[in-house]
């Protein structure tokens, strides 16, 4: 039997709440069973880490929601929660990234606004560069020289095919910054440049054909990173495509770790101005502080009471091959080596 609308009432009427309506709660899990870890790959979403440093322990991680699009990069050191057995199809979960001591960074060209996070958190950044075939570039070493300097890392300048060619005019002009210079050819004994690493994380970086992921895997017999060859115009091919850190063998010293990164054809500084440059040196900072506002340090005429001209012996040295790597780095594209993206590319992705 139907009943009339006029007789039902309030208790006849079931509304259900929309998702609106809902409460949600914003507290979150403190997460105090979370466990360190060290970010060592990235693939598509996931992330390798090793848990407590340890190679033997590694895991596969997703990116918790609460941590939103937050980017997260090889030598981020992370919490993780979740299953840490690291058995095969296990997933962990990133939840915390940790305040980053150092960051390599790089933008596709002078005049791109995106900043890339190549690494973070490496105590050095090896710059390979090869003696000829392909010939070196002091253009791409002053780059990277000045992305070291303003991330925080400490660079080191590794020669390889010096077999090909005497390396001492090229590492003279690098001469009075102080720079560490290690040669790494094929026949030569890797003791150096082991003792240079040991302890530290450490970011390869260096133009396609130079040699990087064959000194890679002299120094880490299993990694097998996939080696190139260069063309007949000296350029060499993209054979490292993502950026991975591979801890070197434990012959019972302190324990180090190498990160290798995509061979690049361009560096950009567009991040990157002349005081902070300057400020990685101790002596110079103290000095520019009382430069007139405005100073390029860049000297006359352009900057006439620049203070850098005030400095003497070996500081007043160094001031003038910092000056020189300004005068480097601010001069357009650089190095002829490089290929800035043209206007079509320059919205492309930068490569893993």
């Amino acid at each position: 039997m139907s009943r009339r609308a006029a007789s039902y009432d309030e208790s006849d009427v079931r509304v259900r709440p929309g998702k609106g309506t809902r409460p949600r709660t914003k507290t979150r899990p403190s997460h105090d069973d979370a466990e360190q870890a060290m970010v060592v790959s990235v693939d598509r979403g996931r992330w390798g880490v090793v848990l407590d440093g340890d190679p033997a322990r590694r895991v596969v991680a997703m990116r918790a929601r609460e941590l939103g699009r937050t980017p997260i990069v090889v030598g981020d050191d992370v919490s993780v929660v979740g299953d840490l057995s690291g058995r095969p199809d296990t997933l962990s979960r990133i939840v915390r990234v940790a305040e980053r001591r150092t960051v390599l960074r790089r933008t596709a060209d002078d005049s791109d606004p995106y900043e890339r996070i190549v690494v973070a958190n490496a105590d050095q950044l090896l710059i390979v560069t090869a003696m000829a075939d392909p010939p070196p570039r002091t253009g791409f070493v002053e780059r990277a020289l000045a992305a070291a300097y303003v991330g925080g890392l400490s660079p080191v300048l590794c020669l390889t095919k010096s077999d090909l060619a005497d390396p001492a005019e090229f590492t003279a002009a690098f001469a009075d910054l102080d720079l560490p210079v290690v040669c790494a050819g094929r026949d030569d004994p890797l003791d150096e440049i082991l003792s240079t690493l040991r302890g530290r994380i450490t970011a390869f970086i260096g133009h396609s054909g130079v040699g990087k992921s064959t000194l890679v895997n002299r120094l880490v017999p299993d990694a097998y990173r996939a080696t190139g060859v260069v063309s007949g115009v000296g350029k060499g091919r993209h054979t490292s495509t993502q950026s991975v850190a591979l801890a070197l063998p434990d012959d019972s010293g302190p324990r180090g770790w190498v990160i290798d990164t995509p061979g690049i054809r361009s560096f950009g500084l567009a991040h990157v101005g002349p005081d902070d440059i300057v400020a990685a040196f101790d002596d110079l900072h103290t000095a520019i502080e009382e430069c007139p506002r405005g100073c390029t340090h860049l000297g006359p005429p352009a900057d006439p009471e620049c203070k850098l001209d005030d400095l003497t012996g070996h500081s007043y040295r160094r001031a003038m091959a910092v000056r020189h790597l300004l005068a480097a780095v601010s001069g357009g594209e650089g190095d002829p080596a490089e290929e800035p993206r043209s206007p079509e590319r320059r919205n492309e992705p930068l490569p893993e």
